[in-house]
């Protein structure tokens, strides 16, 4: 029985013009091609404003920290919490994003699994239904039948506090269309993950339930168990939501094209670091299939050193990242 991943290749729907495959290491048009029917910037004050709205709630989380050191919240929390926010973000970013999504890399079936139950446990739905709304996203980015574009919902002031809205967490309340298998034939027929997908529920319950026992582990107390749960599972859920949400939102508003896309995406430092590594969000829709998404050295992408550490134990393989005549052949010039 072989360890390495056995999904079978996943044919993707038929492709029109601006359209790309998530599952091709160069996505959109090339260097010269740029559709004409390409979504205009947002103005200064609308990324300034999108930037605020999201950052707020992460000040509000960090007041409340310093507020309630001591008796509330304590270096156990604070362990539980930032521990509990990287792995269940690398779920989101290395498994559900790079691994499930773009097959940006192989691994054997024990790590697969794990990165698909850590992923769950982020609370940001079940993973075959996640593949299948980013790589939709990845078809059809800030055009019609995009899930989460903020562009797409008229002019002026108005229309952009619901496109900025919508991107950043209305979408994830909203019912998805019919048919939208045809985007994870592959996933649906490994029942692997179908399981995964099925125990969602399970996972996430978990997500709450295991932060709150290593609290109580501890402390012996029944406040830590409680106050475990609060800062390990929800209070990390909360901002690893919002984080991952600012890629869809900030991250097509506000940032830097290094790339050409058939989009908006923006690289972003903040949530580059914040987001381990997704924030390079230009990088990423240029090269969907690419396991790197910081592909300037100083862009720091966390899921990609676990990767390429999980590679070098030789615990993955086939990693995907562009060569360089790939990524000059995408690069923005500047006008002559």
């Amino acid at each position: 029985m072989t360890t390495q991943s056995t999904f079978r290749p996943v044919e993707v729907p038929v492709r029109q013009k601006g359209m790309v495959d998530p599952l091709a290491i160069d996505g959109g048009p090339g260097a010269d091609e740029i559709p004409d029917e390409a979504p205009a910037n947002a103005s200064t004050f609308q990324k300034a404003a999108t930037l605020m709205v999201i950052l707020i709630p992460f000040i509000g989380v960090v007041t409340a920290i310093a507020l309630l050191w001591g008796w509330g919240f304590t270096w156990v929390h604070l362990a539980i919490m930032g521990v509990g926010y990287v792995l269940s973000g690398f779920g989101i970013t290395v498994g559900y994003h790079r691994l499930f999504t773009h097959k940006s890399f192989e691994t054997n079936r024990f790590i697969t699994a794990t990165l698909g139950i850590l992923g769950s446990m982020a609370w940001q739905g079940s993973l075959i239904n996640w593949v299948q709304n980013h790589r939709c996203h990845h078809q059809h980015s800030d055009r019609e039948h995009d899930p989460h574009s903020p562009h797409l919902h008229g002019e002026g002031f108005k229309a952009w506090v619901k496109g900025a809205l919508f991107a950043h967490m209305g979408w994830f309340f909203t019912p998805d269309p019919k048919g939208m298998e045809r985007y994870a034939p592959d996933l649906h027929a490994d029942r692997m993950i179908r399981i995964i997908s099925k125990l969602f529920p399970l996972w996430a319950a978990l997500g709450v339930v295991i932060p709150g026992l290593i609290a109580w582990a501890i402390t012996q107390t029944w406040q830590g168990l409680v106050l475990g749960m609060l800062w390990g599972g929800l209070t990390r859920v909360f901002l690893l939501h919002h984080v991952t949400w600012s890629v869809n939102s900030v991250c097509h508003l506000w940032g830097s094209k290094t790339y050409r896309s058939h989009d908006e995406s923006r690289n972003n430092a903040i949530f580059g670091i914040l987001a381990l590594g997704e924030g390079w969000h230009n990088n990423h829709h240029a090269f969907p299939a690419s396991a790197r998404h910081g592909l300037a050295w100083w862009q720091f992408d966390a899921s990609y050193i676990l990767i390429k550490t999980l590679e070098k134990l030789g615990l993955a393989s086939n990693v995907k990242v562009p060569d360089r005549s790939r990524l000059e052949s995408k690069r923005v010039r500047p006008a002559a």
